[in-house]
């Protein structure tokens, strides 16, 4: 059994390297080939584009940015969707709204392929660990398919429904991380704003019901000031931007992610797009520091 992935950043590469690591045949592509090499140095093959990839893959695998990246791959020129083999399955851990995930499984039904969307939950620490968690949508049968394939790069899965559950439920939960992100951030500047120390805030909230567990794993790079990318901001913001798509088509309001979707637009802005998403931090205590010193020059 030959899997093809297409798409080798922060998170592919890692997913690919794990599924390598059990065994597995891999074909791969990626628009800039040196991010394949460590895959290629271990026996894998690349494609020259997706077409290509797919008329040797019997289970493709794409790990893209955002939908327009997805549907390039899949549909434009030198796309993989007019190529794989009558009842290839295609598995797309993309995160996307749920309305292109459903568009997708139309389109490979309509080729007669089989499609699964499966969206991951974790940073590039958890996907090299291989503990991601999956949110499939799709079909049972197809799902037991690859869930070998898939507990070779995660610890967990779920299978929320048919097509689109699975990028449903990420939706609503790169909801919670990006709002509460910001919201922690907020907060931080309140307290920090009236005095209090970031030790003591830390060392006060963390821990605190009503602050989320993931933030505990964001304390140190923040202190340092260090937000190398494990999610980047500027996908939290696409994320953020297809809840809020997502939410219109459903017909359902979302105050809180349309606002807090323009603050990580302006700390892209403020240089912040290719850090991680945490660095919201940053730019928040920026705003803060601003607002204090025009708060002293105007007493002044």
């Amino acid at each position: 059994m030959k899997i093809g992935f297409i798409g080798l950043g922060i998170m592919g590469s890692r997913m690919a390297a794990n599924l390598q690591s059990h065994g597995y045949g891999l074909v791969v592509f990626n628009r800039t080939r040196s991010k394949a090499q460590p895959l290629l140095d271990k026996g894998a093959v690349f494609a020259e584009s997706p077409a290509k990839l797919a008329a040797q893959a019997d289970i493709l695998f794409t790990m893209l940015a955002h939908p327009d990246a997805v549907a390039q791959a899949a549909l434009g020129a030198n796309g993989f969707l007019n190529y794989l083999k009558p009842n290839a399955l295609w598995v797309d851990c993309s995160s996307v709204n749920p309305s292109f995930s459903k568009k997708m499984a139309t389109g490979a039904a309509a080729r007669q392929m089989r499609f699964l969307d499966a969206p991951v939950t974790g940073s590039a620490p958890v996907a090299k660990e291989a503990k991601l968690v999956f949110w499939v949508g799709g079909d049972a049968i197809d799902l037991e398919v690859v869930r070998p394939l898939l507990l070779s790069m995660g610890n967990k899965i779920v299978h929320a429904g048919g097509p689109g559950m699975g990028t449903s439920m990420k939706m609503v939960i790169n909801l919670l991380l990006g709002v509460g992100m910001a919201s922690f951030a907020e907060a931080m500047s309140l307290g920090q704003g009236l005095g209090l120390s970031q030790k003591l805030l830390f060392d006060s909230l963390l821990g605190m019901p009503a602050v989320a567990p993931f933030l505990a794993s964001k304390r140190e790079d923040i202190e340092k000031g260090e937000y190398e990318a494990e999610f980047p901001l500027r996908w939290m913001q696409k994320d953020l931007h297809l809840a809020s798509v997502s939410a219109y088509e459903a017909g359902v309001a979302l105050p809180v992610t349309n606002l807090t979707k323009e603050i990580y637009r302006f700390a892209m802005r403020d240089g912040h797009e290719t850090e991680d998403f945490s660095a919201i931090y940053e730019f928040m205590m920026g705003e803060t520091r601003r607002s204090l010193e025009t708060t002293k020059r105007n007493v002044a």
